[in-house]
């Protein structure tokens, strides 16, 4: 008996095939690591210089009434020599004659400008030297707010400092400052300190010819003396008394003596 054949087979269906999920979008790649660190400096780099203006704005404003300590200059020189001699004195207790000494001397036309001797440094530029461009207001700003010596920095900052020192004080502030900071031998700043060193006396006691012999030294006072001058020091201390003389007669010294 022959066999039968097998039935045939039915096709199996076929499954529908899944349709694939939706692609996702890709991630967004990490911000390279070297462009955040910039972005961090420059935030920081931001907020420092913010914080530098911050300071020396309010320095100015509180040295237009309270008197500078000391500046980095007196205290790498305190640091240097063991000590040094300083005593602030108001205006009011200086010797007329010292102020208009100290402007004949190193700024004829303090009263008359912003700060810069716009003229002078001309002048300057076409003898092709800085000497006698530096103003009162400028020599203030170095020396009670920045450090001694060239730099660009240096002068970038001065030139800045300098018109917001003129907008907050007074001309006769500025003047009082210079003469209690500035360095009239190795270690002796201001005119109290160096009245006494020179002379034995009070500033308030100077005489017009001692007065000027102290504006004598103002620009090198490590190698001059007002004590025991030499013969540049006596011709420019009879130049200096000229031009107080000089100043007074024709109203620049009016903005210090008002």
């Amino acid at each position: 008996m022959s066999e039968s054949p097998d039935p045939p087979k039915k096709p199996r269906a076929r499954k529908p095939k899944a349709k694939p999920d939706a692609v996702p979008a890709p991630a967004p790649e990490p911000e390279p690591v070297a462009r955040s660190r910039k972005r961090k400096l420059l935030r920081w780099a931001r907020r420092a210089a913010l914080g530098v203006v911050g300071v020396f704005f309010a320095l100015i404003l509180l040295f237009s009434f309270l008197p500078p300590p000391i500046n980095l200059y007196q205290m790498s020189e305190a640091v240097r020599l063991g000590g040094i001699e300083k005593e602030w004195v108001d205006l009011e207790d200086m010797a007329p004659a010292m102020a208009r000494s100290a402007v004949a001397a190193e700024d004829a036309n303090f009263c008359n400008h912003w700060g810069f001797d716009m003229s002078a440094i001309r002048e300057a530029i076409a003898e092709g030297s800085n000497r006698g461009a530096s103003t009162i207001s400028q020599q203030v700003a170095k020396n009670v707010f920045l450090w001694q010596g060239r730099s660009w920095l240096r002068k970038a900052m001065e030139g800045v400092l300098t018109p917001v020192v003129e907008t907050f004080w007074s001309k006769r502030r500025i003047l009082e400052v210079y003469l209690n900071v500035a360095e009239f031998d190795e270690g002796v700043f201001g005119v109290q300190a160096a009245a006494r060193h020179y002379f034995g006396v009070d500033a308030k006691d100077l005489t017009p010819t001692q007065a000027a012999r102290l504006a004598a030294v103002l620009p090198d006072p490590k190698r001059r003396s007002a004590s025991n001058p030499s013969d540049f020091v006596r011709k420019r201390t009879r130049a200096i008394l000229s031009g107080a003389d000089t100043i007074k007669a024709d109203g620049r010294s009016a903005c210090f003596e008002g």
